[in-house]
């Protein structure tokens, strides 16, 4: 009985693992199910990923193989239209280096016309130049034979009229010098060099007017008779002249001088008189 009761002991926990183990069997058969189906559905879906990945590359290759195509395409109408544009490149420049050469040969035959023109126009200048100067020179040498000409006559006529000059006596008894009565003897005088000679132009006044290094004061005139009366002021004194005649030496000391200056009137009018002074050539100094 005890070994009845134990071994009904011993059956009872495996009476109570028995459904479990089925619940548990139950849930990998239905994981396992589960996960098959799942494995399943990816499966598809890689699939269906494949397919469209394959149909994406496939259209990409398409796509890539007519973008290919297309740029070969572009790419040789790009060449063909460089290879135009550098022929008509070397065609343009081709002309323009001919139409550089034509208008530099222009330039160079207009450049050598001008010259020659110019050289012509120089030569031609030249040549008026010359003619112009060889006349110029003629009529020079015209000139310069008549003023060489009227040179030598007008110094004949003066040694003429120094010639015809007259020395005579004057006022004081001293021996004149050459006397000249008019205007081409007093030139010639001058010519000579004997002395120096001062003009003047004198008026009846009360008051002295200098004549060089003295003073003239006019007194009287007598045109019809040509005489005159003066008074002569040098070396502060006053010396009188009476009754003096035309082209007569009045005569007169002044310290600076061992010669006597004179006094020559040729004109003698109503309230004046016209002459020149004859002055020493060797003065001495002032003491």
């Amino acid at each position: 009985m005890d070994e009845l009761t134990h071994t009904s002991e011993n059956n009872q926990p495996a009476k109570w693992h028995s459904p479990v183990i089925l619940l548990v069997a139950a849930g990998l058969v239905a994981g396992n199910i589960y996960f098959l189906m799942k494995t399943s559905d990816l499966h598809d879906k890689l699939a269906r990923l494949e397919s469209v990945t394959q149909a994406s590359l496939n259209t990409m290759r398409d796509n890539l193989g007519a973008e290919s195509s297309d740029a070969a395409k572009k790419l040789d109408q790009l060449s063909t239209r460089l290879d135009e544009d550098r022929g008509k490149t070397a065609q343009d420049v081709k002309q323009a280096a001919q139409r550089a050469q034509h208008h530099a040969d222009e330039l160079a035959q207009k450049i050598e016309t001008e010259q020659q023109q110019a050289q012509q126009q120089v030569t031609s200048a030249i040549g008026e130049v010359a003619n112009t100067a060889n006349t110029k020179l003629a009529e020079t040498n015209d000139r310069v034979a008549t003023v060489d000409s009227r040179v030598s006559e007008t110094k004949s006529d003066l040694e003429k009229t120094a010639a015809a000059l007259k020395s005579v006596q004057g006022d004081m008894g001293v021996q004149s010098g050459l006397i000249a009565t008019n205007g081409k003897e007093l030139a010639a005088l001058r010519e000579l060099g004997e002395r120096n000679y001062v003009e003047f132009d004198v008026k009846k006044t009360n008051q002295p007017q200098r004549v060089g290094s003295v003073a003239i004061v006019l007194r009287r005139t007598d045109p019809k008779r040509n005489r005159y009366t003066l008074d002569v002021v040098a070396d502060d004194k006053r010396v009188e002249k009476k009754d003096r005649s035309i082209n007569e030496p009045v005569q007169f000391y002044v310290s600076r001088a061992h010669q006597p200056y004179e006094i020559v009137v040729n004109e003698v009018q109503k309230d004046r008189i016209v002459g020149y002074i004859a002055v020493p050539k060797v003065l001495v100094a002032n003491r």
